[in-house]
């Protein structure tokens, strides 16, 4: 069984003095939130999408469902989210657990409720190799060389920047796996966490990669909402 599963729980606090969480702020006149899970709605393969936002936006969220997806409402639950991005994700997994169990093959595709221009073959590959490989991260290449500094005042190194990615999301997992690895990590190895792709490399295991698009952007500040908008326009035009 594969399951989407949807993370906003981000306050969008490098968004400024906005009055929501920048995942229900709109660009062509819908939520940001709507144009992502939609990107999930045309794929078949998602036995429920599961979305995790903060408890006080828990009922908008619903009420954003049914007014946009009002013929397929059915298909998303709404759930409250972690305090932490991993905590999150275990929350959707603990809901799958007690609804439909843990199988051996159980999949989640998971994706930041901000990146509302995934594609279907983003998607379709994250399937198709969580199933093969059981972890999975959609990265592009790094076009930017990459300076490490480890007092942020001076240059520790600069590595190689053929072997450099920036991460994208969805990164998908084996669900059972996800959780026997979460739940080993001790409070130090927690602390340390960017996000659920880590944790396997923490534990050495592999994590295979697929390939992003440029355009697969995270809109986190007032910038990306511009961009974000003018993307909307090209695609509408296409249409």
């Amino acid at each position: 069984m594969v399951f989407g599963v949807i993370l906003a729980g981000g306050v969008g606090s490098r968004m400024g003095n906005v009055e929501k969480p920048k995942q229900y702020l709109k660009i062509g006149n819908k939520p940001i939130i709507i144009h992502t899970i939609e990107k999930f709605f045309v794929h078949d393969a998602f036995v429920k999408l599961i979305v995790l936002c903060p408890k006080q936006w828990m009922e908008n969220t619903k009420n954003l469902i049914k007014k946009y997806l009002a013929d397929g409402a059915e298909r998303v639950v709404v759930l409250e989210g972690g305090t932490t991005r991993n905590e999150t994700i275990m929350n959707s997994i603990a809901y799958i657990e007690k609804e439909y169990g843990l199988e051996d093959d159980t999949l989640i595709v998971t994706h930041d409720s901000v990146r509302p221009f995934l594609t279907y073959r983003i998607i379709e590959e994250n399937i198709k190799y969580g199933l093969e490989y059981g972890a999975v991260d959609t990265v592009i290449a790094a076009t930017d060389t990459i300076v490490e500094s480890q007092d942020g005042k001076t240059i520790t190194s600069v590595p190689d920047r053929k072997k450099m990615y920036q991460g994208q999301t969805p990164q998908t997992f084996n669900a059972k796996k996800l959780k026997e690895l979460y739940l080993s990590l001790s409070e130090e190895e927690k602390e340390i966490l960017t996000d659920a792709s880590k944790i396997f490399v923490i534990k050495g295991e592999k994590v295979h990669l697929v390939e992003g698009e440029v355009f697969n952007i995270k809109i986190t500040y007032p910038y990306d909402l511009r961009v974000a908008e003018s993307l909307i326009q090209e695609q509408n035009k296409a249409k």
